[in-house]
């Protein structure tokens, strides 16, 4: 792990335009290579196509995979540099008086951050303006879970691990005022989640968001950091959350969580994760997985 942390700081010192076209380039190869990662993007666009409008070509999966490419080399910048120097990068924020305004109303915050854009600097981002509690699944592979731990632990932020304790951890921070970060949209196991229309196709989506806001009355916004073209930095984009979403209603919660994820990917459609396998469970279990 330390072998792996000195090649990234050695990479997070070239320019964001250096790494976004290096990004871009891996992109292309997982194109070109018809694997898994194309065939599930191919997928899951296809899937959607419908209800999006978007057209399902080849063209968008591999503008798409560019953007999955950018993702992962930027990653070194975000990492490994300085955070403040990092977060000159920003360039415009939208909506940020009404994140200003939640944060006075002396309520909980649940910032709700889709896996879109660069994720990873609208940690720091965050984590520059509040205490900010966010929470994580742990690795598969344990022995990488110190190094997450170190690469997302600048600026003080609490990493909570996405299970018993660690839930009643958030449910404190956010009766006490303070502001989690989720990510919503990775697919929970089946009978930990409510399926859920995401852009008309029913996914198995996570109850955590809904009931925290239930049971804390916190305010609820999505966020998400757009990339900007060649390597010119981000746009951050603040959005409130439907009232809905902290319905006591499962399904009716899940939709709203799901359709403000919708909205923010309407934002930047290439810079979503749609190389995961979102739509793997199904609601009829003996409905057949649509990615074999």
């Amino acid at each position: 792990m330390h072998l792996l942390y000195f090649f990234l700081r050695i990479a997070g010192k070239l320019p964001l335009s250096v790494l976004h076209r290096c990004g871009a380039l891996i992109g292309r190869c997982l194109w070109l290579a018809n694997g898994r990662s194309r065939l599930v993007t191919e997928r899951n666009l296809a899937l959607i196509e419908s209800e999006t409008g978007v057209p399902a070509t080849p063209q968008r999966g591999r503008a798409v995979l560019v953007e999955t490419g950018k993702s992962i080399t930027e990653i070194a910048r975000i990492w490994t540099g300085d955070p403040r120097a990092t977060l000159a990068l920003v360039r415009q924020v939208h909506g940020e008086g009404m994140l200003d305004a939640m944060r006075q109303s002396g309520r909980g915050l649940i910032v709700v951050a889709p896996h879109l854009g660069c994720w990873e600097l609208l940690n720091y981002w965050l984590a520059a303006r509040m205490p900010l509690s966010i929470v994580y699944r742990p690795p598969k592979r344990a022995n990488l879970e110190p190094f997450l731990l170190r690469a997302r632990g600048a600026l003080d932020v609490e990493q909570v691990r996405a299970e018993g304790a660690g839930v009643r951890t958030l449910y404190k921070r956010l009766q006490a005022g303070g502001a989690v970060g989720i990510l919503p949209d990775q697919q929970p196991r089946q009978g930990e989640g409510e399926f859920a229309p995401f852009f008309g196709v029913e996914a198995l989506t996570m109850v955590l968001v809904s009931r925290l806001a239930q049971r804390t009355n916190a305010n609820v916004l999505f966020a998400f950091a757009e990339r900007l073209p060649n390597g010119t930095g981000y746009d951050m984009h603040l959005r409130p959350a439907a009232k809905s979403i902290a319905d006591t209603d499962l399904r009716v919660a899940c939709t709203a969580l799901n359709r403000g994820v919708e909205d923010c990917v309407r934002g930047a459609f290439d810079q979503y994760q749609w190389s995961y396998k979102r739509y793997s469970l199904r609601p009829d279990k003996s409905a057949p997985n649509p990615y074999k």
